[in-house]
């Protein structure tokens, strides 16, 4: 039975692109005419969803999967919750993997809540999490990847400049990302797919490609989530790290790269869809040559 990492593997070769499109939409990212109308947080927030859509429409056929950084909707409290779960849903009706960049857990009840909120039968197909509270806090996830066909990215080794000043720490013989990807392994170990990938992945980021490396040699039933890509100073090459020697075992995330490319010069005359997608192409190529050595 496959799982959903060989569905996010499928989708990512039926259009030879190893890219989420990261919906980190902020008010900044607006066009101006969605920015005069926008007064209050309820206004600010559906002009968000507008402006989702008119992304999704553009990259469905070009990206297999989107990330929604749920802070930027929390951020306008119901109203923006609201547009993160209509987001999710069209993204999902229009075929996409659909995740939840949330970064949430906790022990106990409050994991199980967290993971019932995210990863139910209706929920999305993949949320990130985070480790430090070790397996009881990871249990509750792990249950409903289980129970609902659901995945989850454990935090690993992150894109964030000041991530090695606990990630890198030494503790016994390897760095303390080492030890969470042989956690992240063990936990997933029940949830390998037909593609030898567990349903229990990893955030990597590209930023870091010699850590990446070592990770994906030692941990082979391990996907990564790949952040860092572009505005963050990773690049194709950097990415390349993380997947394996047939080209699987990674996808790159790209955020204000993609949804916010109308403000490149590169861009420059396009509309915001039609920027997102020739930056989501541009993507796809960069990850190809780069993934071909």
């Amino acid at each position: 039975m496959k799982n959903i990492t060989d569905k996010l593997i499928e989708a990512i070769e039926k259009k030879g692109n190893p890219t989420v499109a990261g919906l980190d939409t902020k008010f900044d990212f607006l066009t101006d005419e969605m920015k005069k109308r926008s007064k209050t947080p309820e206004d600010i927030s559906k002009a968000i969803l507008e402006y989702n859509i008119g992304l999704i429409d553009a990259l469905y056929d070009v990206v297999p999967a989107v990330k929604i950084q749920s802070a930027y909707y929390e951020m306008y409290a119901h109203h923006g919750v609201y547009v993160m779960n209509k987001t999710a849903e069209y993204a999902a009706e229009k075929g996409l993997i659909v995740m939840a960049d949330v970064k949430r857990n906790d022990i106990g009840a409050t994991a199980e809540a967290y993971a019932a909120a995210y990863l139910g039968k209706d929920g999305y197909d993949y949320i990130t999490v985070n480790p430090y509270p070790g397996y009881d806090g990871i249990k509750p996830f792990t249950d409903k990847c289980k129970e609902n066909g659901k995945g989850i990215f454990v935090l690993a080794r992150m894109s964030n400049p000041s991530a090695s000043q606990l990630q890198n720490l030494i503790v016994g013989d390897k760095p303390l990302y080492m030890h969470v990807g042989e956690l992240i392994e063990e936990w997933g170990k029940d949830l390998i797919g037909e593609y030898g990938y567990s349903a229990v992945g990893a955030v990597v980021g590209a930023t870091s490609p010699d850590e990446a490396r070592m990770l994906r040699e030692k941990y082979k039933t391990v996907f990564f989530l790949v952040p860092g890509y572009g505005a963050q100073g990773g690049k194709g090459k950097d990415a390349a790290a993380s997947f394996d020697n047939n080209g699987r075992g990674a996808i790159v995330n790209n955020s204000r790269g993609i949804i916010a490319a109308y403000k490149q010069d590169k861009y420059k005359g396009m509309t915001y869809a039609e920027a997102a997608r020739a930056a989501a192409i541009d993507m796809r190529e960069d990850l190809s040559k780069a993934l071909k050595g």
